[in-house]
């Protein structure tokens, strides 16, 4: 049996756990599931920061779901994506929205970039990412060689932020 909580186990890991300037962003999921998911890959990769535009359910929801990880993640709300755009271009980051279009780069060759604070941006399943935020995204798609040809958009989101900090943390280990 376990000594010590989960949540003990956490706070013992803030202690030498890593944080990386990349930030999360959605459209609204359909489904509540989706961000916790988001919430807990966050947790787990050293990402501080999930914006969501659109609503928010509510705490007990979002933390059951998450492993218990809302704690170690902010949620930033904005209620229209052009409010989402000028808190992004205040803050100077770079916008990589994942989304299946005729301009997106496929992951394996597209290369971050780190001289701001990233942002990958995850649309609604139905409706996508906003054209706004499109347009002044930088946008990638996961090739798919099976017979599916579009990832749930927490699992999409999770294979980007992956690849983002593998490219980070080998940029870092040249420097």
């Amino acid at each position: 049996m376990r000594q010590i909580t989960r949540r003990q186990r956490y706070d013992k890991k803030t202690e030498t756990a890593k944080r990386f300037p990349i930030e999360l962003a959605t459209v609204n999921f359909h489904h509540d599931v989706n961000l916790a998911y988001l919430v807990r890959a966050a947790a787990c990769f050293g990402i501080s920061s999930i914006n969501v535009i659109g609503a928010i359910p509510p705490r007990r929801a979002i933390n059951q779901l998450s492993g218990s990880t809302l704690d170690y993640v902010q949620l930033r709300q904005f209620s229209t994506p052009s409010e989402f755009m000028d808190f992004s271009r205040r803050n100077n980051m770079n916008l990589v929205s994942v989304e299946l279009e005729e301009t997106a780069v496929p992951l394996k060759e597209y290369e971050f970039n780190f001289s701001s604070k990233l942002c990958i941006v995850a649309g609604h399943e139905t409706t996508g990412i906003p054209s706004e935020i499109l347009l002044s995204s930088d946008v990638v798609y996961i090739p798919m060689p099976g017979v599916g040809f579009c990832l749930n958009t927490s699992q999409a989101s999770n294979i980007v932020l992956y690849e983002a900090i593998n490219q980070f943390q080998n940029m870092s280990a040249r420097i």
